[in-house]
């Protein structure tokens, strides 16, 4: 029999009897923990499975390990740093003793840099931490905790979403890449942005914003007329191609579906962006280059909010080290793009590369559209000829991140709910795993025109809790009837509002870790992950020096 005649029989056996088959061949994989993802939350978990005593593969779909973390987001939304335990404080102690080298400052000193951080100080010398850095410098880290632990990570595996999960009595028994490959576990962990592993196990989700009533809350739904940051419209501007003139028709960018009434849900998202890291050394920038396919109208609504004396460009090109920046969306036209990834957690791989592909000619053609057109203010043009896409990152991909910040996608509707109720502190939480304590932070999920004829951004909150909050470990798990061996840290079981508040990159990490412990102890006591007894996570978790509630805080 052929190798490909071998795996079909092998995974026909696995769909008919609920079993893995017994395989030797090169495609057949076996360990106690499989985890699906190489983000920041995943690469955690795998170096806490190994801690543990336990095999682990990581099945990663990406070339490049850490997700968000290592693609662009290295001005760190730390929120209270405090409560930033175990493994996650570890990344940033090594991002730390990174930029003790000297030879770690090629194009900036150290003492040029200055300590700016999102909340913090960038450089924490007494808690030797640090939480701003480079693209290149996250990466490595991430290499180095595979390599220190020796862990078995395959790249460019994607996992086959329509018939690669098999599942016998309640638990997954394997999972099926695209390739042909099949990973065989006792436990398994969805780390991915998406909860594709999650989806395709027949674990129950969520996408978009449930109405305010599911969840008895006040700022999820549709919140038309609730601006908390600077991302919207301060100025009447006609939502029109000729100003005034419905009959001419909508301006690109422009949604004509109304907003929905406030409190409802739908299913709208959060806008994505891709976090670029610029560069304004002489001798490491790449100047912003003409997209194909750029249409410079499509900037139309851009120009009209500089008309209207918007001066705020260069308010999120925050600073990192070696004159680079991390540079997030800001104002009510920039980066985010607002409105075009609706489809893209239940899209397939081939539509999610439309998406993508469509979000990479919106925002390079932005850039472009900052740097030479007449319509954008002298001073922003003579200002953005300082920049360009740092050359020596990303340096496999065009200098752009290989990365976009999937802010939001899938929910799980797990075990336990986390809602605003529980981010800001008005209600206990049960079994605690690990902290988070960013505000409730949503990027606009619509661009709408008003009754008046004008243009306007919706979905934009920033709600801070009084203090940093618990997270409780069931919001890692399925319901026991959909899975009993499957745990997830990144899409976790969430309310849209507290979703906002906990998907940091830093809790990210912390959940990978403690999801990997109760995957371990959950082996060991023979249980599903919703019978591991409590008291047992909660002793391993506190050896690993995670916070788990404030009289636990560093």
């Amino acid at each position: 029999m052929n190798k490909l005649a071998l795996l079909a029989f092998s995974l026909l056996l696995i769909a008919c009897s609920g079993n893995p088959p017994e395989d030797n061949s090169n495609d057949h994989f076996q360990a106690d923990v499989i985890i699906y993802g190489g983000t920041s939350a995943g690469i955690a978990a795998a170096v806490q499975v190994k801690k543990m005593g336990k095999s682990v593969l990581v099945v990663s779909p990406d070339l490049h390990l850490g997700g968000l973390s290592s693609g662009g987001l290295g001005f760190t939304d730390t929120g209270d740093k405090s409560v930033i335990g175990g493994l996650a404080r570890d990344f940033y102690r090594r991002i730390y003793d990174h930029y003790q080298q000297d030879s770690a400052w090629k194009w900036q000193s150290r003492e040029e840099y200055g300590n700016k951080g999102q909340g913090t100080p960038a450089i924490d010398g007494a808690a030797r931490t640090m939480w701003i850095f480079e693209p290149h410098a996250a990466e490595q880290v991430f290499e180095d905790f595979v390599s220190e632990n020796s862990l078995e990570v395959y790249r460019d595996e994607w996992l086959d979403r329509e018939s690669g999960v098999t599942k016998n009595e309640g638990k997954i028994i394997a999972i099926r890449t695209l390739s042909g490959k099949v990973f065989e576990g006792k436990m398994f962990i969805d780390a991915t942005y998406e909860g594709d592993l999650m989806a395709a196990a027949g674990v129950s989700y969520h996408i978009g914003r449930e109405a305010n009533d599911v969840y008895d809350e006040t700022w999820n739904g549709v919140q038309v007329g609730v601006y908390q940051h600077r991302h919207y419209f301060r100025d009447s501007i006609s939502a029109y191609k000729v100003p005034g003139d419905p009959s001419s028709g909508l301006l690109p960018e422009i949604s004509s579906n109304p907003p929905g009434e406030n409190g409802t849900g739908d299913d709208r998202l959060q806008a994505y962006n891709y976090r670029m890291c610029l560069s304004r050394h002489p001798d490491n920038r790449v100047p912003f280059e003409k997209p194909v396919g750029y249409d410079s109208s499509r900037y139309e609504l851009l120009a009209r909010v500089y008309a209207a004396g918007w001066d705020e460009t260069f308010e999120k090109y925050d600073p990192i080290p070696n004159l680079k920046t991390d540079t997030n969306n800001h104002g009510p036209f920039s980066t985010d793009y607002i409105g075009k990834n609706y489809d893209y957690p239940e899209a397939s791989y081939e539509e999610r590369k439309a998406i993508l592909e469509e979000h990479i000619l919106y925002q390079k053609g932005l850039m472009y559209f900052l740097a030479n057109d007449p319509r954008v203010p002298a001073e922003v043009r003579n200002e953005m000829a300082q920049w360009g896409l740092a050359k020596d990152e990303f340096v496999d991909n065009g200098n752009w991140p290989h990365q976009i910040y999937v802010r939001e996608a899938r929910r799980m509707i797990g075990d336990y709910v986390m809602t605003e109720h529980e981010v800001l502190g008005d209600r206990e939480v049960p079994n605690p795993v690990g902290m988070g304590s960013y505000s409730l932070d949503s990027h606009n999920a619509q661009r709408f025109v008003t009754a008046a004829g004008n243009v306007q951004n919706e979905g934009d909150i920033g709600v801070h809790p009084k203090n940093p909050y618990s997270i409780s470990y069931g919001t890692l798990l399925p319901k026991k009837e959909e899975c009993q061996n499957l745990l997830v840290p990144v899409c976790v079981s969430s309310s849209h509002t507290a979703f906002g508040s906990i998907r940091m990159e830093p809790v990210f990490m912390i959940l990978g870790q403690s999801a990997a412990a109760a995957a371990s102890l959950s082996i060991d006591e023979n249980v599903a992950v919703q019978d591991l007894d409590y008291t047992m996570l909660r002793e391993v978790l506190l050896n690993e020096k995670q916070v788990m509630e404030l009289e636990g805080r560093l």
